[in-house]
């Protein structure tokens, strides 16, 4: 089965790496992916899927339907960008260039590489005359940069119940080097806001707080330590009280509640400020609402939620043993989140849905959401045929018979 799937591979590499540039050819920020979108459509088209349709939040769904209802796998990845400085590329964002081996362009790592090989996996499958006995869902969601994983919450609340689909697992289709990625810390974003009648009192206030909380590290559960990076001091005026607004970035770790550290820094901020005058202290996530490219308005709350998938689970077990059998790299590990604001969607379905999920895609991390960012071109046509083993072996229907030279 293996030697089979490798062949099919090898003769549609050229096509899922064209497929992958396209979509880095087409620009796609947040609550912008329309023209990814179409691409996307087209791409299920023509790999075979057995319904394809665009939902109200304007994620694309594809579903191969298998024997049974369920288990069910959902393979998941995102149409949207970061944002970025064009002046510190030497490549244009948008090029889609392929040289030294390297898909170059925003989006090649996280994830349009990734993207391409989930789609292409399913294609895979359908070539290869491999049955499912559960349905095989793959969707490319939106607004995932923003904050919240807003597609994906879309996706889990309202689309896939009304198909009466519910996925057992999930593979993430993010950045992972070709390894099983099982989690990551999380970030969040918090406004403590300051009011009051005296507006020098208003203004101490806010800088005392500031000062506290950006000046030393916090004790964290599970015995880390999470800072606090102050980005913005703000005031305005309203209805005769003057009010600051300070805006910080925290992680967060994986047994932490986001209402406990609210409520720590709620206590910390009040203790501080009201030594300064009379004022008071409100401390909440960051929201702004959005409009998705559908029309439809949403808030996006900033909460990266921290998550971690049991290594030694049946899903990374079967996972890791399947890619080993098919002789590609079973490597566990864990994203780092090096830059402030990544994440996955990974939060939403363990923490918020109860799926399963893990990583695995074609890229890098240390490349996304930086200049000149690539995908190498070998990987993204491996991460399609592991993609597809992996799949097989959640939701495939077995397969005997096959002779070791066949596998």
């Amino acid at each position: 089965m293996y030697r089979m799937l490798k062949a099919r591979r090898d003769a549609m590499k050229d096509d899922v790496v064209g497929f992958a540039q396209e979509l880095v050819r087409t620009p796609s920020p947040s609550f912008q992916e329309r023209g990814v979108a179409a691409i996307v459509e087209a791409g299920m088209k023509s790999a075979g899927f057995d319904n394809i349709f665009t939902d109200d939040a304007g994620n694309v769904i594809g579903v191969m339907y298998g024997r049974e209802n369920g288990p069910n796998l959902l393979l998941l990845s995102h149409m949207d960008s970061c944002p970025h400085d064009a002046s510190a590329w030497k490549r244009h964002p948008f090029s889609g260039e392929i040289s030294d081996g390297r898909l170059w362009g925003l989006s090649a790592s996280d994830c349009k590489g990734g993207l391409a090989a989930q789609i292409f996996a399913a294609a895979l499958l359908r070539r290869a005359i491999l049955p499912l006995q559960g349905s095989l869902i793959v969707a490319a969601t939106v607004a995932e940069e923003k904050w919240g994983s807003i597609g994906v919450r879309a996706l889990m609340q309202r689309t896939l119940p009304a198909l009466g689909l519910e996925p057992a697992y999930a593979v993430l289709g993010e950045p992972t080097g070709l390894g099983i990625y099982y989690g990551h810390d999380g970030w969040m974003e918090i406004d403590a806001c300051i009011r009051g009648a005296n507006p020098f009192h208003v203004g101490d206030a806010a800088e005392a707080v500031a000062r506290r909380l950006g000046s030393r590290p916090w004790a964290a559960e599970g015995g880390k330590s999470a800072e606090f990076h102050v980005q913005n001091l703000s005031y305005a005026q309203s209805e005769g009280l003057r009010r600051a607004t300070i805006r910080m970035a925290r992680r967060l770790s994986v047994p932490e509640n986001v209402a406990r550290v609210l409520e720590q820094v709620k206590s910390d901020a009040l203790e501080v400020a009201t030594s300064t005058g009379a004022v008071a202290v409100d401390v909440a996530v960051h929201e702004e609402s959005q409009m998705l490219y559908t029309g439809h308005t949403t808030v996006a709350r900033h909460v990266l939620s921290a998550w971690e998938t049991d290594p030694f689970c049946p899903l990374m077990e079967r996972t890791r043993h399947a890619l080993s059998a098919a002789g590609l790299e079973a490597k566990p590990g864990k994203w780092r989140l090096g830059k402030a604001g990544m994440g996955t969607a990974g939060g939403v379905l363990m923490r918020d849905f109860s799926v399963p999920a893990i990583g695995y895609g074609p890229g890098d991390e240390d490349v996304a959401h930086g200049p000149d960012e690539y995908a190498e071109t070998d990987a993204i046509a491996e991460a399609t045929l592991g993609t597809a083993v992996i799949a097989h072996a959640l939701v495939g229907v077995p397969v005997y018979g096959w002779t070791s030279d066949e596998i």
